[in-house]
């Protein structure tokens, strides 16, 4: 187990370089996936070895109610500094697990909120509220209040009559078309697991900037694919953000939500990117995707070794002699 159980703590920083250039240089499709990907298995890895530490840390409180076995001399000299770094993780994952689950319940409460508000109405795949302040978000589906549902698995794009009057019929297009990709990609999946990971470990919070910015893109790209002209969606993007806030919760995906829009915009002015492939190894960013996918790898292994290890000591200090 060894100094390996404190790896997973500290390599989600490998996924540094990635974060910016993935979001510069990506596919933001490919950016979206990969970034979640590390982010979660970051965060689970990292959690993982805090618990770990817990345990030994625990077995060596007065008083605590695990087995005498736990606090056996074999099992201190599995993990080195437990006396310390064990005791220490305790707080720390207290937090971790505070932190995580009172994110995870915001955003069903936020969920919960707008689905509300949607009571009454026909489940139309679109949601239009007599409501004076501009807003539109996608409203993922599979949630249910005492009011009525979200209208179906796939969810609804919800707008405001006052965002619908700032808009052009065109930039109306695009709107939906931008919601309705924020949907079909699943985005508030992949917003929520690089939420969540931010905050068991504050290494990945690029991460968490990252995604919030390509999963926008991601959409900005499907809408002006299904509209057929970036330029319109250039406008809409940029209309609706002078008009709205943003989404009602970090997770819940809007035309006007996270990520610079200035950029989006720029982005659209541009081609479309081509391609949604790993890039080359022999790249700036491909160099940085190939050492957060080791940096997460060795995290997995080292979680994986050390749980492996400090199951098999309990089990030998448990056993009769």
């Amino acid at each position: 187990m060894g100094v390996f159980v404190f790896l997973p703590l500290v390599l989600p920083l490998t996924a540094w370089p990635v974060a910016r250039l993935a979001e510069q240089r990506l596919d933001p499709r490919t950016a979206t996936r990969l970034l979640a990907v590390l982010a979660g298995v970051s965060a689970v890895c990292s959690t993982l070895c805090l618990g770990l530490l817990v345990i030994v840390g625990t077995a060596q409180l007065p008083g605590n109610p695990l087995p005498d076995g736990w606090s056996d001399p074999d099992v201190r000299a599995a993990v080195p500094y437990d006396e310390v770094a064990g005791r220490a993780a305790i707080p720390a994952l207290l937090a971790v697990l505070v932190s995580c689950g009172g994110a995870a319940w915001r955003q069903l409460r936020a969920r919960r909120r707008a689905a509300g508000a949607l009571g009454g109405l026909p489940t139309t795949s679109v949601a239009v509220l007599p409501d004076r302040t501009p807003y539109a978000y996608a409203l993922p589906g599979g949630d249910s209040t005492r009011r009525g549902r979200t209208g179906g698995r796939r969810g609804r794009v919800v707008v405001s009559t006052g965002m619908l009057a700032g808009l052009s019929s065109a930039e109306r297009r695009a709107l939906f078309a931008h919601e309705r990709a924020h949907l079909a990609g699943h985005h508030h999946r992949h917003l929520l697991t690089v939420h969540l990971a931010a905050r068991a470990n504050p290494f990945l919070r690029p991460l968490r900037t990252a995604v919030a910015y390509t999963a926008e893109r991601w959409a900005d790209e499907e809408a002006a694919a299904e509209v057929g002209s970036r330029r319109t969606v250039a406008r809409a993007i940029g209309r609706a953000a002078l008009l709205a806030p943003g989404a009602p919760a970090a997770t819940l995906p809007a035309v006007a939500g996270a990520g610079p829009v200035p950029r989006r915009v720029a982005a659209l002015m541009r081609p479309a990117p081509v391609g949604g492939a790993w890039p080359p190894v022999f790249t700036a960013v491909g160099l940085a995707a190939w050492g957060a996918a080791f940096g997460v790898t060795v995290s997995a292994l080292s979680s994986a070794n050390s749980a492996v290890t400090l199951f098999l000591v309990l089990h030998a200090t448990a056993a009769p002699v």
